[in-house]
C-alpha cells in the first residue's frame, strides 16, 4: 500500500509539474491593436488581434519581443532553439486570440545565400519598351495634375524625388484594400478621393510609374519578393532611370523612400540588394514614412523587410499607361530575375491564358542581371 502511495504521489508531482510547463499566459485587450517591440525596434500599431486564426502567428530574428495591448502587456525572451512562444490574448474579456511568436533566421542571412547570379545566362528574354511621354494619356495625366509644377524647376534629380513624395502624400497606402478595375494614375487617384479609401504598393507604384513616364522619366514598376513561391507578403517599388547619374534608382512611392550609400549617392535597388548582402553602409532617407504616421527606420525597412523581399524581381516587359487594366485580348508580360539560389528555376517560359478574363500571361525567367537592368534606349 506504501509502495503504491508513493506512486500515484510521484504520479500527481508529475502531472502538476507538466500543466504548470504547459500554462500558457494571458494578457487583456480592448482594441484589436497591438504594438510590438521587436529587439530595439518599437512598431506602433503593427499588429491585429485575430482571434480566428488559431493561432495568429508573429515571425521574429530578434532576441526579445514584447506585446503591448491598450491594457496589458507580455514580453519573451527568444531562444532559436526553443523556436516558439505561446500565449493568450482575451479581446473583451470574450474572444480569446491563441497568438504564437515563432523564431526565423534573419532574412539578411536568406538573402546572402542569393548573392550568386548568371551573367552568362543568354536565354532570350525581350526587351523593354517605355511608352513616349507624347502618347496621349501620359499627355492627359501630365495637365490634368499639373505634374511640370509638381515636379519643379529644379535638377532631374529633384524632378523625381518631388514626383514620388507627392504620389506618396495625395494618396494613401492600404496594403488591404481591392484593386480597382482600372488601374491607372488617373482612374486610381480618383476613385481613392471619391471613396476616402487608400490602394496596395502595387497601385501606388502605377500611379508613380505612370507620372515618370508622362514627365518623359523612363520607370519600371517592381514586385519584390522572397524566396518562397507561396508568400503572403511582398513589395513593389519603382525603379528609375537617371539620365544625369547614368543608373537606375529606388523609388518608393508607399514608404516614400529612396536609399542613399556612405557618402549620400542615391543608390538603384540592385545596388542596395548588393549592399545589403555585403554589409555596406546604406542611408534610407530621412523622412521615409507609412501613411505620414508612422516614420520608418533602415533596420526595419532595409534589413527586415526588403532584405526578405529582394530576393526575387519581377517587372513587366513594357512600361505604359493601363498595362494591368484588364481587357479582352491582352497580352501581358513579364520577366524575373532570380539567382542561382532560387527554387523554381523553370520553365524559362510560360503561358496562362486566363479564358474568364480573356488575358493572356507571359512569364520569363532569367538569371542575368545585366539583361533585366539594361538602359532604357
Amino acid at each position: 500500500m506504501k509502495r503504491i502511495l508513493l506512486l500515484s504521489l510521484l504520479f500527481l508531482s508529475v502531472s502538476q509539474l507538466s500543466v504548470a510547463q504547459n500554462k500558457v499566459s494571458v494578457i487583456k485587450a480592448s482594441s484589436i491593436l497591438v504594438d510590438i517591440r521587436d529587439g530595439d525596434n518599437l512598431n506602433k500599431g503593427a499588429w491585429k488581434i485575430a482571434p480566428a486564426a488559431n493561432p495568429d502567428i508573429y515571425k521574429t530574428s530578434s532576441k526579445s519581443v514584447t506585446f503591448y495591448t491598450d491594457i496589458d502587456s507580455i514580453s519573451f525572451e527568444i531562444d532559436p532553439k526553443v523556436g516558439t512562444y505561446n500565449f493568450v490574448i482575451l479581446l473583451n474579456n470574450k474572444d480569446s486570440a491563441r497568438t504564437q511568436i515563432q523564431y526565423q533566421i534573419p532574412y539578411i542571412d536568406k538573402l546572402r545565400k542569393a548573392k550568386q547570379y548568371n551573367i552568362a545566362d543568354e536565354r532570350y528574354i525581350p526587351e523593354f519598351t517605355y511608352q513616349s511621354q507624347d502618347d496621349s494619356t501620359l499627355l492627359k495625366i501630365k495637365r490634368q495634375f499639373k505634374l511640370d509644377s509638381v515636379a519643379g524647376h529644379g535638377n532631374e534629380i529633384s524632378k523625381i524625388l518631388n514626383l514620388m513624395h507627392w504620389v506618396h502624400n495625395v494618396v494613401k497606402h492600404d496594403g488591404n484594400s481591392s484593386n480597382p478595375t482600372n488601374k491607372n494614375a488617373i482612374d486610381l487617384i480618383k476613385v481613392c478621393k471619391t471613396d476616402h479609401r487608400g490602394v496596395n504598393c502595387r497601385m501606388m507604384a502605377t500611379i508613380l510609374n505612370d507620372c515618370y513616364l508622362s514627365m518623359g522619366i523612363k520607370s519600371r514598376y517592381i514586385t519584390c519578393m522572397p524566396r518562397e513561391t507561396n508568400f503572403s507578403d511582398c513589395h513593389v517599388i519603382n525603379m528609375v532611370y537617371s539620365n544625369d547619374l547614368n543608373k537606375w534608382l529606388w523609388m518608393d512611392p508607399t514608404f516614400d523612400a529612396y536609399v542613399m550609400n556612405g557618402v549620400g549617392e542615391l543608390l538603384g535597388i540592385d545596388e542596395v540588394r548588393e549592399g545589403l548582402i555585403s554589409g555596406k553602409t546604406l542611408i534610407l532617407s530621412p523622412d521615409a514614412n507609412w501613411n505620414r504616421q508612422f516614420s520608418q527606420t533602415k533596420e526595419n525597412y532595409l534589413d527586415k523587410y526588403m532584405a526578405k523581399n529582394l530576393y526575387r524581381l519581377q517587372c513587366p516587359v513594357n512600361s505604359e499607361y493601363n498595362l494591368e487594366t484588364i481587357r479582352d485580348g491582352k497580352e501581358i508580360t513579364y520577366v524575373e530575375l532570380l539567382p542561382l539560389d532560387g527554387l523554381e528555376q523553370t520553365p524559362q517560359k510560360s503561358e496562362y491564358n486566363n479564358t474568364k478574363i480573356g488575358v493572356k500571361y507571359i512569364y520569363y525567367k532569367s538569371n542575368n542581371p545585366d539583361l533585366f537592368w539594361s538602359k532604357p534606349e
